[in-house]
């Protein structure tokens, strides 16, 4: 682990990325908990148009990430993309915090935040150029570990940033902390990221729609596919555990706010160790276990009926959803590993329809039995999730991508 992080930061190439992505998390963090209390709550918007206004931002950021993702291989460095968009950051977030509109809240949101948002698989995809030119395992190691730094400000911001607003009138301060996290994603690559990039674009790059083709061939959909649906579970276990613990456990808000800050936290040591695992382990191999461990942990989870009972789950839910959050990014960068900026946009569309997936289940779940019960679907979808993707990877079934 101490080799990792020397790696990181002894090379700026990914010391660079790795510090923005943490100030990047900043952005999420220190919004996503407020932003439906801002947009329902003080701006006065219907259930049905935020609805409306979450989906089709989702589909913008999907859209941008591809498109740039793209763009990106056949640039020299991703320079100029990271400064556009923390650009966008700073007057999307900064403008909901400066001016309170209904109109000035759904423009940012539909549009600036979502492009914001995008630098995600940008800094991931310059991180994968680098470790493109490393051991296979050493370069798996230090994205868990860069994504772990990611999730670590997630177990920070939400607490402070409530903490500090707890009396405020408003929540909308917030958007002014994320519009300063920006501030400084653009200030860490315009100071410090000179040619912070691939080395160049190699000169038979494919155009824009053959490049698009290659995420839509079987072998890479039906992956990302099966990737979507084992992010979906924890997704899912965001909507149900909240319930189940005021439900079920018959525990508090409270409890909701503890379990979620102690998660969080423990991802940060887990998503390390899988890190480490993949030196020594085939990813798939490695992702499976972590997916069954959450898979347990699911079908666990709807047996509670107290509070003690899903603290005592908290271990297992962090180690499992460590190994869904992080390893999946080196198993979609490998789907295309000579364009990393292609490749690693796959994370935006597999997000987007994970995210789709866990509704469906949840949906599904709630129709036919409780909140506990849906727990239960939800560990039936993993396993078969498991089953399919070491179907696909097999080696008796492993074939070569087309180029």
């Amino acid at each position: 682990m101490s080799s990792t992080f020397s790696l990181i930061l002894g090379d700026n190439r990914i010391r660079i990325p790795a510090v923005t992505l943490v100030a990047l998390a900043f952005t999420y963090a220190s919004t996503a908990p407020y932003q439906s209390i801002i947009g329902i709550n003080e701006l006065g918007l219907g259930n049905g148009t935020y609805s409306a206004l979450i989906f089709f931002s989702a589909i913008v950021n999907v859209t941008t990430s591809l498109t740039l993702g793209i763009w990106s291989d056949r640039l020299k460095e991703r320079r100029p993309l990271v400064l556009g968009l923390s650009v966008a950051g700073m007057l999307g977030f900064g403008s909901i915090a400066i001016i309170h509109s209904p109109a000035v809240f759904i423009v940012s949101t539909l549009l600036l935040v979502p492009m914001s948002n995008s630098s995600y698989s940008l800094l991931f995809a310059s991180l994968r150029a680098r470790t493109n030119q490393m051991d296979r395992g050493q370069g798996a190691a230090i994205t868990a570990t860069v994504r772990a730094l990611f999730s670590g400000s997630w177990a920070l911001a939400p607490g402070m940033i409530g903490l500090y607003l707890v009396n405020s009138p408003s929540m909308t301060p917030a958007y002014g902390i994320a519009a300063f996290a920006s501030l400084s994603c653009f200030c860490l690559y315009f100071f410090f990221a000179p040619g912070n990039g691939t080395a160049g674009p190699s000169p038979d790059q494919p155009g824009f729609f053959a490049s698009l083709k290659r995420i839509f061939m079987p072998y890479v959909l039906v992956r990302v596919i099966v990737m979507a649906l084992l992010f979906g579970l924890q997704r899912l276990n965001s909507m149900l555990l909240p319930l189940i613990i005021t439900h079920a456990a018959g525990g508090t808000v409270v409890d909701v706010g503890f379990i979620a800050g102690l998660t969080a936290l423990l991802e940060m040591p887990f998503m390390m160790i899988w890190g480490m695992a993949q030196r020594h382990f085939r990813t798939v191999h490695v992702l499976a276990f972590g997916a069954l461990i959450y898979c347990a942990y699911l079908l666990l989870l709807g047996f509670a009926s107290a509070p003690w009972h899903i603290y005592a789950l908290l271990l297992l839910n962090a180690c499992g959803a460590a190994a869904i959050l992080s390893v999946p990014i080196t198993y979609l960068q490998d789907l295309i590993a000579d364009r990393p900026g292609l490749g690693t946009s796959l994370l935006s569309l597999n997000t987007f329809i994970g995210t789709g997936i866990s509704a469906g289940l949840f949906a599904f779940g709630t129709a036919i039995t409780d909140y506990s019960g849906t727990a239960f679907v939800g560990a039936a979808a993993g396993l078969a999730s498991i089953g399919v993707l070491l179907y696909l990877e097999s080696s008796r079934r492993q074939v070569r991508q087309p180029a």
